[in-house]
């Protein structure tokens, strides 16, 4: 059997099942693939041992997330072996880098290789392996011009959904790969955004989370004179309104006052924002390349409080960075105590391939790096916590989402997960509900469900 050939093509097995690493970018896109396949007749499986078609939504943000990959495929060139009418296909981030693209078709268990600028042509992708039983490998370099908003998701929450407002990023921070394989920054026209928006509202979507790279920076490069600020207004102004807008991720370089005051000012703009500071050294940040100093981020930080008060701030950090000395890491602990964040995604630096830093001298040791990883942990949780039992005794507004051994389970407009029993009266499920907190955990909140009207 040549080596780029299907073993076996089975054309009736239409079911899928879709494995999404990352950010929520592809858990956005991993619904627009399910869209896809949905729309061509399949139906979703229970998991990947049962499907005909298996699709990995990669990510190559760190190394881990690339060596998870690896190893599901392992496990699918077994499956293969049971199954010889399975199809295999890989997308995403990991093959837009050609030493990534090259280790995936050297695995032998992929029949279909696609990337992050051509996801709309999936289907036919597919079609074109099963008619011809050869294997396919499309990757294009570059975003062809056209707008990608238009696929229909399946959605995996009915009430919640995800909008692309743009694409890529410019920021070209040294440690990140996104600019190389997601491309350069572009921005979708409001009058489209709003347009899936009032779908969304229209099919029963009471929240929404604007997706980009860095969403602070839409419009910046467009001619329509809209920028983040403001179509975040024209969103929250949405008539029928829509309960609850969330956006992510926010560069701390962008964040406007302009886009503080939308906030304050608009009620159903949800009292959280995600923004990185990935470290509290500023050579460190200027090594990073994230055009901005610790006191800057302070500062925003001070006018966000200032302005929203109950407003919820988590982070990403990196921890191992090449040069990171100790001083460096006690300024960043420094910072967290003072930043006071509701939690933070934290990381061990990840050498990543095409990156200014992986070019840098002054590696970390690994065991440094770890011992500084731990430390960093046991100075978040506390803080986390206390901010989390600052909630004991308020009334806030869940999104119930799922009931699992009696209790509810959704998110409160703060962004923190709410558990909150069964009460045998009619399932909240799909609606927004008050529940008054009656424990704060270090990353989640206990309450029972009231009928009171305000947080």
């Amino acid at each position: 059997m040549a080596r780029n050939t299907i073993k076996a093509v089975d054309k009736h097995k239409k079911t899928y099942h879709i494995i999404s690493f990352g950010c929520q970018m592809n858990a956005h896109d991993s619904e627009k693939l399910a869209g896809i396949l949905q729309g061509m007749g399949y139906t979703p499986a229970g998991d990947e041992t049962t499907a005909g078609l298996v699709v990995y939504n990669t990510c190559c943000i760190r190394e881990n997330a690339e060596n998870r990959v690896f190893g599901n495929l392992g496990y699918m060139k077994y499956m293969k072996q049971k199954n010889p009418g399975l199809v295999v296909a890989v997308g995403g981030c990991m093959p837009q880098q050609e030493a990534a693209l090259e280790k995936l078709k050297e695995t032998g268990a992929a029949d279909i290789l696609f990337g992050t600028h051509n996801l709309h042509t999936f289907g036919s992708l597919l079609e074109q392996a099963l008619d011809t039983g050869i294997k396919v490998t499309d990757i294009w370099q570059e975003w062809d011009g056209s707008d990608r908003g238009y696929i229909s998701a399946v959605r995996e929450n009915p009430w919640r959904s995800g909008v692309n407002i743009m694409y890529g990023c410019d920021n070209f921070c040294s440690y990140c790969v996104v600019p190389l394989v997601r491309g350069r920054e572009r921005s979708r026209k409001p009058d489209e955004i709003l347009d899936e928006i009032r779908a969304l509202i229209n099919d029963g979507v009471v929240e929404i989370m604007l997706l980009g790279q860095n969403v602070n920076s839409y419009g910046q490069k467009s001619n329509d004179g809209a920028a983040f600020p403001e179509l975040l207004r024209l969103v929250a102004g949405l008539k029928p309104a829509l309960p609850r807008i969330r956006f992510m991720t926010s560069h701390p370089k962008d964040l406007s006052l302009e886009l503080i005051h939308a906030i304050r000012d608009c009620e159903n703009i949800c009292r959280h924002i995600h923004l990185p500071v990935q470290s509290g050294s500023d050579k460190i940040l200027q090594a990073m390349n994230r055009k901005y100093t610790r006191e800057d981020y302070l500062s925003l930080l001070s006018a966000l409080r200032r302005e929203v008060p109950d407003i919820t701030v988590t982070t990403d950090i990196i921890v191992g960075f090449p040069g990171e000395t100790d001083d460096d890491f006690e300024a960043t602990l420094e910072l967290v105590r003072q930043a006071r964040f509701g939690g933070a995604f934290t990381f061990l630096y990840s050498k990543r391939e095409g990156t200014k830093a992986a070019e840098m001298d002054c590696p970390v040791p690994e065991n440094t790096a770890n011992e500084r990883f731990a430390r960093l942990v046991d100075t978040i949780n506390p803080i986390a916590l206390e901010i989390s039992k600052s909630w004991e005794g308020r009334i806030v507004q869940v999104l119930a989402e799922k009931l699992e051994k009696g209790m509810f389970t959704g998110r409160a407009g703060n962004n923190m997960p709410v558990h909150f029993p069964d009460n045998g009266a009619s399932s909240p499920i799909g609606s927004i509900v008050p529940v008054k907190i009656t424990e704060g955990r270090t990353f989640f909140l206990i309450g029972e469900q009231c009928y009171q009207n305000h947080e």
